[in-house]
């Protein structure tokens, strides 16, 4: 009896664990936490992250008690995702994007805490941000996020299919596709009037508008092409993902299952068509 319940308790754990790695690539956290360019090893942060603020790097998530997340506890990394915190209660820059993932649901947090615990610890210290003199001024975080912060879990709709409610949970919460495909207000939140209708990056950058406008998104696109893109990085005409895009797509999204992709596509198919192209400087 005692066996078999240690055998359960294990498969349990090994489950967890794979649904943490799931969550790892569904919310995109390899792209932004591993500088390829440097060949730095897996999450150990160093990727520059342009911004019109300045440039941001991402932080070491490995579980190095120094240099890493080692010392934390589950519970400090829900404080980080849900409301933008460490554990010493100092405020993160919403280049990471806790705007976002406060949507997250509690099981989906404790199954990535499980999985991070797994990764190879790496030392590497986190590279300093590089700012604008205006906004390194931390505290003045508190203010932004009583303007663009709704802490909460995602909350399914009743009078949505399971399978809308997946997409939504998936699109707005773990893959946080809005903080990059909608344009910012002065300030630096998202324009609520422009949600998912693309934005021009401080790079030059243009990243498409996602909503089923025919002319400027992707209201041309089925639910097959959704899939395909967010899987293999190729559209409709035969091109593929670029830039920011096919990181997204190579670390994150190929790794989706099918029902999630689909899940996705029915919920992008579902928004209202806005006219906006953020290939025009507006």
């Amino acid at each position: 009896m005692l066996w078999t319940t240690a055998a359960a308790d294990s498969a349990a754990d090994d489950d967890l664990v794979k649904r943490g790695e799931y969550t790892l690539r569904a919310a995109g956290c390899v792209s932004c936490h591993t500088a390829k360019e440097d060949d730095a090893p897996f999450l150990a942060g160093g990727r520059a992250i342009e911004s019109p603020f300045g440039t941001f790097y991402g932080a070491n998530i490995t579980p190095d008690p120094e240099t890493g997340i080692g010392e934390w506890k589950v519970d400090d990394l829900e404080r980080a995702l849900r409301h933008g915190r460490g554990p010493d209660g100092r405020h993160y820059y919403p280049a990471f994007p806790y705007t976002s993932y406060t949507r997250m649901k509690r099981e989906d947090v404790e199954a990535l805490w499980a999985y991070l615990q797994t990764v190879e610890p790496v030392r590497r210290e986190n590279r300093p941000h590089e700012l604008v003199w205006y906004a390194r001024f931390r505290p003045g975080l508190r203010f932004w996020n009583v303007l663009h912060l709704r802490p909460g879990e995602f909350q399914p709709r009743e009078s949505e299919t399971d399978e809308w409610n997946r997409g939504a949970y998936l699109a707005n919460a773990m893959a946080h596709c809005a903080e990059c495909h909608t344009p910012r207000t002065r300030t630096g939140g998202l324009d609520p009037n422009r949600l998912f209708a693309g934005q021009r990056l401080p790079d030059g950058e243009v990243v498409p508008n996602i909503t089923p406008d025919r002319e400027t998104g992707i209201g041309r696109w089925s639910g097959r092409h959704i899939m395909r893109y967010l899987d293999m990085g190729m559209d409709p005409e035969g091109d593929f993902a670029g830039s920011s895009m096919a990181d997204v797509i190579n670390d994150g999204t190929s790794f989706l299952t099918a029902e999630d992709r689909r899940a996705i596509a029915v919920y992008l198919m579902s928004l209202e068509p806005i006219r906006h192209d953020p290939g025009n400087r507006d």
